[in-house]
């Protein structure tokens, strides 16, 4: 049985286990922070999560962990099976990542934990995730997900970091970063009524409270 190391707040974590759901695949979740002790060094060589425990060792890093579970588990498929399909997936994916999950990810600090950030940083973000969206709106498919008619790992991205950084661009800019995009929206919409993406949700709302508690004995 896989296990499936990290916390239900973070989003990678979710992207992870919402991949394991949707495949059918048994896991055991192991709460792990994200530290730089030797044990955690160990296990994760950056101390990050989520990472997947295997029969082999342990595999870290989102991305390769979703990418090995389709190479190597059956269930619901993923990714395309077509060459050409299967890259387009996996550049909107990475292009959510690189392009608004971690420009969103500079100023969750201010926007969700009362820091407060360089004007100069906010900006940056601020610029760069129009650019993300404006990208996310040229590239998705949205008929009805993200990349075409079936949940991809795509989804999976989307799901877990739009809904973060629009927030951002909410509480700290004014913008709605989804305005032009109603299909996007709608898409939204539908991957939270998904049944494994609310017991998700349950997980985190359950686990926010001592994660909030985590984040003020450190300020």
């Amino acid at each position: 049985m896989f296990k499936l190391y990290g916390f239900c707040v973070s989003n990678y974590y979710n992207m992870v286990k919402l991949a394991l759901l949707e495949k059918g695949l048994p896991f055991e979740e192991v709460t792990f922070a994200p530290t730089q002790t030797p044990e955690s060094l160990a296990i994760s060589p950056r101390g990050k999560v989520p990472v997947l425990g295997v029969e082999a060792g342990y595999i870290n890093e989102t991305a390769i962990i979703l990418e090995y579970l389709e190479q190597t588990q059956e269930g619901k498929p993923l990714l395309p099976g077509d060459p050409f399909e299967r890259a387009q997936v996996l550049a909107i994916a990475k292009e959510i990542e690189l392009y608004i999950e971690l420009p969103g990810r500079a100023c969750y600090g201010e926007a969700f934990f009362g820091v407060s950030l360089p004007e100069a940083i906010k900006e940056k973000t601020r610029t760069e995730l129009l650019l993300g969206f404006a990208a996310l709106g040229r590239h998705g498919k949205f008929a009805p997900y993200v990349a075409g008619d079936s949940l991809s790992i795509a989804d999976l991205y989307f799901l877990y970091s739009v809904p973060l950084a629009c927030a951002v661009g909410q509480k700290l800019f004014g913008i709605d970063l989804l305005a032009d995009m109603p299909q996007a929206k709608a898409l939204l919409e539908r991957l939270e009524q998904n049944p494994h993406a609310q017991k998700i949700a349950a997980d985190k709302d359950a686990a926010m409270p001592a994660f909030l508690a985590m984040i003020a004995a450190k300020k």
